[in-house]
């Protein structure tokens, strides 16, 4: 049972970065999801769901799902590597992109015209509860936001660095 706290611990769930719910079951799924994340802690958890309507449920409350086969690869090792980011566009000439970036828990309570400021990208949307919105210079970044941005691929280093350290007055 992939949700029973002592199996869990056996397996080494307090030392984990990340956590992948993948039984057959999606009721399952999700509550080993939660418990990984409520209970336990773990920042990176992902819930497989068969049903897509329940897997839009689960991710407008907040509980990253993923779906379909392939997309459930992707998604499953976006979640689980969150310090790369993964290219969802590029232009032609290869010289920006579009693509989702993690995001320290830093900045959390930070408006999203600081991030950009201090990284030097544009905040294409966020998705927040399963949905997309365009945030605004005043928006504020809360927990469980999937930040996607558009960036020069030159910098891709540069800007996992400044996500992943968090704003700059936090290291002052």
């Amino acid at each position: 049972v992939g949700f029973d706290q002592d199996t869990l611990r056996e397996a080494g769930i307090e030392d984990a970065g990340a956590f992948a719910a993948v039984s057959s079951g999606d009721n399952s799924n999700i509550i080993a999801a939660r418990v990984a994340r409520e209970m336990f802690g773990v920042e990176n958890v992902a819930a497989r769901i068969y049903d897509p309507k329940r897997a839009e449920v689960y991710q407008r409350l907040g509980i990253p799902t993923v779906a379909t086969v392939r997309w459930t690869a992707d998604q499953m090792l976006r979640r689980l590597l969150p310090s790369g980011a993964e290219p969802l566009w590029r232009d032609p000439s290869g010289g920006v992109q579009l693509a989702e970036v993690h995001t320290s828990a830093a900045w959390i309570g930070h408006k999203v015209s600081k991030l950009q400021d201090e990284t030097g990208v544009r905040v294409a949307f966020l998705t927040r509860l399963g949905e997309a919105t365009l945030p605004t210079s005043q928006t504020v970044l809360q927990e469980g936001d999937l930040v996607h941005v558009m960036m020069r691929t030159d910098e891709i280093d540069k800007v996992e660095a400044a996500f992943a350290e968090g704003p700059e007055e936090a290291h002052a």
